[in-house]
C-alpha cells in the first residue's frame, strides 16, 4: 500500500513538471521558431536585383503588359550599364513589341530601338570578351541579341545578316555551355535554330548546311524541351514554342495543351495563349471547350476589353474556320477562312497563309486537286506568312491532304 501511495505521488509530481515543461513550449516555442526562421533567411543570398528585374520585365513582356517590361529592362541597365544582358533583354522586349503592333509607325519606332539595343548589346559584349574570353554572360547576351536580329532579318529576306549572324549565334552558344553549363536559357536558342532549320525548304537546308548548320529535328526538339523544364529567365518562351511545336509541327496537341493552359492562366492578357488554346482544344475534338474559349475572344471583342482589338478579328475568322473544319463542317469552314483572307495588313500575313492554307486542304477533301493547288501556291507566295502554313502548305502541294482517321 505504501510503495501504490508513493508511485501515485510520484505520478502527480510528473505530471506538474510535465505540465510546466507544456506551458514552457508553448509559451517559447514561437520565439524560438521566429529566432531560427531569421538566422536561416540571413543565411540565404539576397536575391539579384539584375536579374530580378530582368524577371520581371520577361514575365511583364508575356502579358503584354510592355511599357512597364521595358521599364523594368530599363532599371536592369540603369543597374550596371555596361552589362550587355540588360541591353540584349530590352532588344527581345523591342522584337517582341514589333511583332505585335499593328500601327506601321509604332512597327518602326520598335524596328528603330530594337536594333539599336542590338548595337549596344554587341558594343559592351566584346568589350567584355576582351577582357575576358570565358565571360559566358557576354556571349550569352551576344546570342540573344544577334538571334534578335536574325528573327528581323528573316521578315526583310536579308540573307546575308541572317547567315552570318546565324553562324555567329552558334558559336557564341558554344561557349556559353563551356563556360555556363548550367544556363540552360541556352538551349531555346539552339533549340530554335536546329528545330526550325530542319523544316526548310530542301534547297534552302542544303544550303544552311554548308553556310550556317544542318537541321536536326529531333536534336532541336530535346533542346527546346529542355530550356522549357530548365530554363531562367527564357523559360516561358521556350514554353510557348514548345506548345507551338507540339500543335502546329509534331501534330501533337496534347502534349501541347498542358503548356498552353499553364501560360494562358499564368499570362491572361497575352491573346496568343488563348487562340492557341482554342485551336489546341479543337484538335483534340474538345469542341465544347474550344467553342467556349473563342466566346471568350468573342465578348471580349463586344465590350471592347483589351487586347482584342479589331485588327484581331481576321485571326478569329481563321480560329474559327479551323474549328470548323476539324468537325467537318467544309462550307462554315471555308466562309470564315475566306473572311480572314479579306484583311491584307503585314501583320496577319500568318494568318493569310494559315486560311489559303485550309482552302486547299478544303479541296482536297472534296477532290478538288487543281483548286488546292491553287490555294497551296498562294500561300506560300504571302511574304511575311512563314511559318507552320507554308510548310503545311509546301507539303501538300507535292502530296495531296488526306483527313486522318480519328482515333
Amino acid at each position: 500500500m505504501v510503495n501504490v501511495l508513493r508511485v501515485s505521488s510520484q505520478m502527480i509530481l510528473f505530471m506538474k513538471q510535465f505540465r510546466f515543461i507544456a506551458l514552457f513550449l508553448a509559451l517559447c516555442l514561437p520565439f524560438l521558431i521566429s529566432c531560427i526562421s531569421t538566422e536561416i533567411e540571413a543565411a540565404q543570398p539576397l536575391p539579384d536585383p539584375f536579374q530580378s528585374y530582368l524577371r520581371q520585365g520577361i514575365e511583364k513582356t508575356l502579358n503584354l503588359e510592355i511599357p512597364i517590361a521595358r521599364e523594368s529592362m530599363q532599371k536592369a541597365v540603369e543597374l550596371d550599364r555596361e552589362n550587355p544582358s540588360g541591353y540584349a533583354f530590352l532588344a527581345f522586349v523591342e522584337l517582341f513589341s514589333y511583332e505585335m503592333s499593328f500601327e506601321q509607325k509604332d512597327r518602326e519606332n520598335h524596328q528603330a530601338a530594337m536594333l539599336r539595343y542590338v548595337s549596344e548589346t554587341l558594343i559592351r559584349g566584346g568589350k567584355r570578351i576582351e577582357k575576358s574570353s570565358k565571360d559566358g554572360q557576354a556571349y550569352f547576351a551576344m546570342a540573344l541579341a544577334k538571334i534578335v536580329k536574325v528573327r528581323w532579318a528573316i521578315e526583310q529576306k536579308n540573307y546575308f545578316i541572317i547567315v552570318q549572324d546565324t553562324s555567329d549565334i552558334l558559336d557564341y552558344c558554344e561557349k556559353v555551355k563551356k563556360e555556363n553549363p548550367n544556363n540552360y536559357d541556352i538551349y531555346f536558342l539552339t533549340g530554335l535554330l536546329h528545330y526550325h532549320i530542319a523544316h526548310l525548304p530542301a534547297l534552302s537546308r542544303f544550303f544552311s548546311s554548308l553556310l550556317i548548320t544542318s537541321g536536326n529535328h529531333q536534336g532541336g526538339l530535346q533542346e527546346l524541351e529542355l530550356a522549357a523544364h530548365r530554363g531562367d529567365l527564357l523559360k516561358e518562351f521556350a514554353q510557348a514554342e514548345l506548345s507551338s511545336v507540339y500543335e502546329y509541327f509534331e501534330k501533337k496537341p496534347e502534349q501541347a495543351l498542358p503548356i498552353i493552359r499553364g501560360l494562358k492562366e499564368k499570362f491572361p492578357l497575352n491573346y496568343r495563349f488563348l487562340f492557341t488554346l482554342a485551336g489546341t482544344l479543337s484538335d483534340l475534338d474538345r469542341f465544347d471547350e474550344a467553342f467556349a474559349t473563342t466566346r471568350e475572344i468573342e465578348k471580349g471583342f463586344q465590350v471592347g476589353k483589351s487586347p482584342f482589338v479589331h485588327q484581331l478579328r481576321p485571326r478569329f475568322d481563321q480560329l474559327m474556320g479551323h474549328i470548323y473544319f476539324d468537325q467537318k463542317e467544309y462550307a462554315k469552314a471555308a466562309d470564315y477562312f475566306q473572311r480572314a483572307l479579306k484583311d491584307t495588313a503585314a501583320y496577319n500575313a500568318r494568318t493569310r497563309a494559315s486560311a489559303l492554307t485550309g482552302l486547299g486542304m478544303i479541296h482536297d477533301v472534296r477532290k478538288e486537286r487543281k483548286q488546292a493547288e491553287d490555294y497551296y501556291s498562294r500561300a506560300l507566295q504571302v511574304k511575311g506568312g512563314e511559318g507552320a502554313a507554308q510548310v503545311e502548305a509546301r507539303q501538300y502541294l507535292k502530296t495531296p491532304y488526306v483527313p486522318l482517321p480519328k482515333h
